[in-house]
This record gives C-alpha cells, structure tokens and sequence, in this order.
C-alpha cells in the first residue's frame, strides 16, 4: 500500500478530476504526483500544486491495484444488499475530507426496492456541505458507479437535495474527532 505524500508516477495516461471542480485533467504516463489522499478507492493525488481525483477503477496507473467487489449470495435479497449499499457510501469521500460522506451526514436516504429481473434498484438522497461544492456532482457520480458496481444492483440513482440544509450537527462523533471539531 502506498503511504500518503508518497511520490508516485502514473504508469499509463489517465484522466482525473480537478479539486474542488472536477474538471477532467489527462495526464500522461510519467507524470510525477504525490499521493495526497487515499480514502475508499480514489485517490486525490497532488501534480504540480494541483489537486486531482483518481478514481479507484484507474488505480493501476499509479501502481496500485482497483478495488476488488464485494461477495454477495446469488440469492441475495434487497435486505441483504442494503446493508452492503451503507458500507459502499462509507467508501465514498469528498477529495478535501479524510471522513466518508455517511460520517459527514451528507447521506439522507438510502432505499433498496426490489426490481422484477430479481436485482434492486437503488436511490440514494444525499446533500453536499456547501450549495456550490464544485465537486458535488462529481462526488454523486462516484456513489452511483460504486452502488452500480454491486452484485444484484440493476439501477442506482443519486438525488442531491438541499432541504434540510447540512450543518456540522448532522456529522457523526468520529467525524468530528477526526476533523478537531
């Protein structure tokens, strides 16, 4: 496991996000970073004084290996899932803080219904810190894929909401440890 600030060089050419906007930036094979952040399975890497997201899907460009899936039974029901959906929105972190998104509060609902083909169907309404976070959809794009990724998730979407807005009272305990609060 690469260790944080970790000098790094991307093995391949791999496109990443810009923090706070996620502006897609691509970067050649042998280009130098840092490893800034590796929380879940992205990546926030630091080139040149900028901060990029690396998925966890790209991982191998800079010599770590993707994330691997979860085992769940064939015959897995929607109340098998959910819980599995809940530890997947714990991997998922906004690039500019170490706690995960359920941590945070940021996540309002989570519902696993079932879909007639057997697989469920996922909505997830969640809230970002702040209005105009740049990364929110980017941060909501990452939710999605990962429920999607899931054995037995046929559809997933992603509902940012405003209402209630966040506060810090909506943080866990440890999130606010971690965070000094």
């Amino acid at each position: 496991m690469k260790h944080l600030y970790e000098a790094v060089v991307t093995t391949r050419p791999v496109i990443l996000g810009r923090v706070p906007d996620g502006t897609p930036v691509e970067l050649p094979a042998g280009t130098p970073a840092q490893i800034a952040q590796a929380l879940g399975s992205s990546f926030t890497l630091l080139v040149q004084g900028q901060m990029l997201r690396l998925k966890g899907a790209d991982a191998d460009a800079i010599g770590l290996p993707p994330p691997a899936s979860p085992d769940v039974p064939a015959d897995a029901t929607p109340d098998d899932v959910e819980p599995l959906v809940w530890r997947t929105l714990r991997t998922c972190y906004d690039p500019e803080i170490p706690v995960d998104i359920v941590e945070l509060g940021l996540v309002y609902g989570c519902d696993v219904r079932p879909m007639e083909d057997g697989r469920v169907r996922v909505s997830v309404r969640m809230t970002l810190t702040a209005p105009g976070c740049g990364m929110g959809e980017v941060i909501a794009e990452d939710v999605c894929d990962k429920v999607l990724a899931l054995p037995h998730v046929g559809e997933a979407t992603v509902e940012l909401v405003f209402d209630p807005p966040w506060d810090r009272s909506r943080m866990s305990e440890a999130a606010q440890l971690t965070l000094g609060l």
